[in-house]
């Protein structure tokens, strides 16, 4: 019987990871609602969306930084040998990150460049880029040693927030797997990085704490193949993007 396209989830990122068997994971690709998005949201450097008790937004909960050492630690122990860990995050961010995924027994290699072809808001300087933190476990050679560290793809209009677009995952999973592989996501939001997975013919597990989030990129993905969705969120329709973006405005 052969396995489905995606397998999803709706439950805290850390806990997600805890009932994964251990190396069970080919590359892990993941986007956290990092702590500094409050700070620049603060001062009206990013996205501004309604505020909730959890957060500035009603979308995503912050993960802390106080978080990272067991969310890496999980990390690491689920990937297996001689793989690829790709972090997004923003400049501030990449100081805290980069030390604890380090104390887990991963190896930084650089941090790659998204650049989003236009500037987005900002305070100091106007924000066009944002760094993909690069870890290896183990030994895996990149499978094409000519892509540059800076990869360029314009960023989301109007989508999901924060959404990242499938061209800049593709360029990771392309580099750091082989098809058939297994490509996991935490943070997944809409499920771009599934979007990527499916297009590359690998298959991919995520997971989302906000249901909503679940339920497009289970929509989403369904384009691309079968797959399992948690049971209590399988039934009906997916959420209406366009209408939910005008709740929170």
């Amino acid at each position: 019987m052969s396995l489905p396209a995606f397998d999803l989830s709706c439950r805290d990122a850390v806990e997600w990871l805890q009932q994964l068997p251990s190396e069970s994971v080919d590359l892990l690709v993941t986007d956290p609602a990092y702590e500094s998005l409050e700070k620049h949201r603060a001062i009206g450097t990013t996205t501004r969306l309604k505020h909730s008790k959890a957060s500035s937004n009603d979308w995503f909960r912050v993960f802390p930084n106080a978080r990272f050492a067991e969310l890496f630690a999980e990390v690491f122990r689920v990937l297996r040998r001689d793989t690829h860990f790709y972090l997004l995050c923003d400049a501030e961010t990449m100081f805290v990150a980069k030390p604890e995924a380090e104390r887990v027994g991963f190896r930084f290699w650089k941090p790659l460049v998204w650049d989003k072809k236009s500037i987005g808001m900002g305070y100091h300087y106007r924000a066009r880029y944002e760094f993909i933190l690069f870890f290896e476990k183990g030994k895996r050679r990149l499978n094409d040693l000519g892509v540059a560290d800076v990869i360029t793809a314009p960023r989301i209009h109007r989508g999901y927030p924060a959404e990242k677009p499938p061209a800049v995952s593709e360029v990771l999973i392309n580099q750091s797997t082989q098809p058939g592989e297994v490509v996991a996501d935490p943070f997944m939001g809409s499920g771009s990085v599934g979007v990527a997975a499916l297009r590359l013919k690998r298959r991919f597990i995520g997971n989302d704490l906000n249901p909503d989030a679940v339920r497009l990129a289970g929509s989403r993905l369904r384009e691309f193949g079968d797959g399992r969705l948690p049971e209590a969120l399988a039934a009906g329709d997916p959420p209406d993007l366009i209408a939910l973006m005008g709740s929170q405005a």
